[in-house]
């Protein structure tokens, strides 16, 4: 039977991830702008953004901003960590406001985003922050919990792992490599998203340009912002080409004319069924992207 449209089987879950603006909960103006920024997500962050005694404000105008929306956009929440003084009430604001997402720093083991999963409820995404060397060694066993809690992303804390690692940060991050390439390789094994750490030389716009192709070629899904200029390099970068959206629809198309083919050639290139499912991501992708 003909679909009239073929990338339906992706579309019920696909949600762009590109860009993910960090947006300090206590800059009501920075809040307000981000509105009406191109971003896929919003971060509204409790975390490393904030002095200490300015946490409890912050808190009650996050929940203000998530409440009053940002429209067309995924609007995460980033609490502090549980084991800090902050946690447990970040997560009840998290409750209160209702974001799509709360980002969960400082995950190390699989018990946190089980228990933090529970306390906010099934309808609250997780993001998990893979930032530590623990985290690295039992990336595979936290992507797990997907299984039993509303996990939906690994997001790489670049800087934090960096720093433990006592390695040099470079735009290439060479020293990060095995630990990128372990975090996508699990979120791929449990159907989660690879989200990729921010980049924080604003001045640098050739080497924000390169660390955002590098981690599209790795396959992270999108990255995390620190600055609003920075938004359209990842919606590009992380965006498939001209050139890979027509090779989906020309697969496509060469499978809706051939449904019971198992191997077709398209432009005189072997292309199976797996091919398939990839050019229909794609072109989902491309449609929902506009």
């Amino acid at each position: 039977m003909a679909l009239l449209n073929p990338y339906w089987r992706v579309m019920t879950k696909l949600s762009l991830r590109r860009s993910l603006l960090y947006v300090p909960a206590a800059n009501a103006r920075a809040l307000d702008k981000a509105r009406t920024l191109p971003c896929d997500a919003v971060i509204v962050d409790l975390e490393d953004s904030l002095a200490p005694e300015a946490k409890a404000a912050a808190r009650e105008a996050a929940v203000a901003a998530i409440r009053q929306g940002f429209p067309g956009k995924t609007v995460a929440l980033r609490v502090n960590a549980t084991d800090t003084p902050w946690g447990a009430a970040d997560l009840k604001a998290a409750v209160a406001a209702g974001p799509d997402v709360v980002v969960l720093p400082k995950v190390s083991t699989p018990e946190q985003v089980v228990a933090v999963s529970r306390a906010i409820g099934e309808d609250i995404e997780i993001w998990a922050m893979i930032e530590s060397c623990e985290a690295v060694l039992r990336v595979a066993d936290i992507a797990s919990t997907a299984k039993i809690a509303a996990l939906g992303a690994l997001l790489v804390g670049t800087n934090d792992l960096a720093a433990q690692m006592r390695c040099r940060l470079t735009t290439g991050r060479e020293a990060l490599n095995s630990a990128l390439s372990q975090t996508v390789i699990a979120a791929r094994a449990f159907n989660l998203a690879p989200l990729d750490g921010p980049f924080i030389d604003l001045e640098d716009a050739a080497g924000l340009e390169s660390q955002c192709r590098h981690a599209a070629d790795m396959g992270f899904d999108g990255k995390s912002l620190i600055h609003p200029s920075q938004i359209d390099a990842a919606n590009r970068l992380f965006s498939p080409s001209s050139e890979r959206i027509a090779w989906a629809r020309a697969v496509i198309a060469a499978f809706e004319a051939e449904p019971k083919a198992g191997v077709l050639a398209v432009d005189g290139k072997m292309t199976e069924r797996l091919h398939l499912r990839e050019a229909e991501r794609i072109a989902a992708f491309a449609l929902q992207a506009g």
